[in-house]
């Protein structure tokens, strides 16, 4: 292999190791303004090959509130809850009769708020068509972590990660541009 190719392909190597950190249940946006009602879109990815996602339960946090859920299609919610009216209390909800197969994600939306500025982890429980389980309630570090969405008393304007992260998606580019050109330039005849 020449030697040229080696960083292109170290950061492309990287870049697939990154992506695949994120192979968990996740909550969207992760960082919100506390008291603030807001959609939430949790994602649980059917990572077992050969196999499809046939049940999600969700359970919120203490001092998260759940205010409604979007309909999911495909599944059917049954909910664990305390009160009515505007002081109806989710303990946890129940999706049931998805089939969501490999490599591809289940998407739960649902209104809600953080109460008070700080950590919310949601605990996720998910059931594959071969009977097995997994409950996402890890630490972040773990190989099994809880979805997680953190609130702010007030959240800036922002700038600032949204070019951190336009900087990071510009850069993958350049970086996948070179490659390709570099390699579609290994085709050519010079003469």
């Amino acid at each position: 292999m020449p030697r040229w190719l080696v960083p292109p392909l170290a950061v492309l190597a990287a870049l697939v190791i990154c992506a695949s950190a994120f192979a968990h249940p996740s909550l969207s946006p992760p960082l919100v303004e506390q008291g603030v009602s807001q959609l939430f879109t949790l994602a649980v990815p059917t990572e077992k090959d050969g196999v499809t996602t046939t049940q999600i339960e969700l359970t919120p946090p203490e001092g998260f509130a759940i205010e409604a859920f979007v309909p999911a299609q495909g599944w059917k919610r049954t909910a664990d809850q305390s009160g009515s009216g505007e002081d109806v209390v989710i303990r946890k909800a129940t999706f049931t009769g998805g089939a969501t197969p490999s490599g591809e994600a289940a998407v739960i939306q649902f209104v809600g708020y953080a109460t008070e500025a700080s950590a919310y982890d949601f605990r996720v429980r998910q059931t594959y068509s071969d009977g097995t389980v997994v409950s996402w309630t890890g630490e972040p570090s773990s190989e099994t972590p809880a979805a997680r969405v953190e609130a702010k008393a007030q959240i800036g304007g922002g700038s600032g990660s949204l070019a951190i992260i336009a900087f990071v998606i510009a850069t993958a580019a350049l970086v996948a541009g070179a490659i390709a050109l570099l390699l579609q330039a290994g085709n050519r005849d010079l003469a």
